[in-house]
């Protein structure tokens, strides 16, 4: 199983491998605080700290542990948020997908939809795991409902999996879709998409 970097594209985004020519464009679409709340990176909300960031991500994609997407909103060509794969484990057939986040004004639009559907069907159509896996903090109940209207399996909490920037010790909930389970995801997924790009 190989896991390098590709470009994605759909009608509405384009999944491009992270760089820090990104880093002016993410700079503006992460400048709200509130876009970090469940992230456990803290506010990355200035140009500087983007570019730190950034550089993070680009360390872990070479330590072959993720694979970082810058996300382009195409009509308006601009970088608008990120999603990557990480936990990247060849011998098991298996990825996470996470470390997602949007600018305000695309969460909950076909943007989010369309990246899911892309970065699965990649995963499962063309890596060819058997596993997908996300988590998420047990208070983000937003994520929780949206990765199970998704058709995405709870799997049970991890307690007081990890320390997050501000001191709380969160509890981390997982969730999977199995390669049996893509036909059905991908299905919901288009549909979804289909109605949000009326």
């Amino acid at each position: 199983m190989r896991v390098d970097p590709v470009t994605l594209l759909g009608r509405h985004v384009r999944m491009e491998p992270l760089s820090e020519a990104h880093v002016a464009d993410l700079a503006v679409a992460g400048r709200a605080p509130e876009t970090w709340r469940w992230m456990p990176y803290g506010e990355v909300t200035t140009e500087e700290r983007m570019l730190a960031w950034v550089r993070d991500m680009l360390a872990r994609q070479a330590r072959g542990t993720d694979l970082p997407f810058a996300v382009e909103h195409l009509p308006s060509g601009r970088a608008v948020g990120c999603s990557r794969y990480l936990d990247i484990q060849p011998a098991n057939r298996a990825v996470e997908v996470g470390g997602t986040w949007y600018a305000p004004e695309h969460q909950r639009t076909a943007v989010n939809t369309e990246c899911k559907l892309l970065i699965l069907g990649h995963a499962f159509e063309r890596i060819g795991v058997n596993r997908v896996q996300f988590k998420t903090d047990l208070r983000n109940e937003r994520s929780q409902r949206a990765l199970e209207r998704i058709g995405a399996v709870r799997e049970g909490a991890l307690r007081d999996h990890m320390v997050m920037p501000d001191g709380h010790v969160r509890s981390s909930v997982y969730y999977s879709i199995l390669a049996r389970e893509w036909p059905d995801v991908r299905a919901f997924l288009e549909g979804r998409l289909a109605t949000l790009s009326r």
